[in-house]
């Protein structure tokens, strides 16, 4: 993850460099705006590679001497099924309609949405390894 943080790291100072510069010549707020959302964006994802580096170490792919078989291994954990996709699907589309039809049936929308990601983020909190 060292690779892509500081790859990261650089596309993000190309962007902050990019907007100062930007904002200087051209005095456009929805070009600043883009230009500062990019840098930040950027930034967040070179922070997070950076601090799974620090927690976890090198990686075989970091590794020049490293095997294939260095990187077999138990992957992930992979649920078998799950019904809150189904959930946050239908959620979402009768929020949809609710934008269409009335305040009510958005309202029931986003609750059934707010219930499927819930239930997503949270169906396998107290799973143990």
């Amino acid at each position: 993850m060292k690779a892509e943080s500081q790859l990261f790291g650089v596309v993000a100072l190309f962007f902050g460099g990019a907007a100062a510069l930007y904002g200087v010549w051209s005095h456009d707020p929805a070009g600043m705006a883009v230009l500062i959302v990019a840098f930040g964006m950027a930034g967040v994802i070179s922070f997070f590679c950076a601090v799974q580096y620090r927690r976890r170490g090198r990686r075989p792919q970091d590794r020049t001497e490293a095997e294939v078989a260095d990187g077999a291994g138990p992957l992930e954990f992979f649920p078998a099924h799950s019904p809150w996709p189904v959930v946050t699907a239908l959620g979402f589309a009768v929020a949809a309609a609710g934008v269409v039809y009335g305040l009510w049936l958005f309202l029931i929308g986003v609750a059934v949405l707010a219930r499927g990601v819930f239930g997503l983020a949270f169906q396998y909190a107290t799973r143990r390894d």
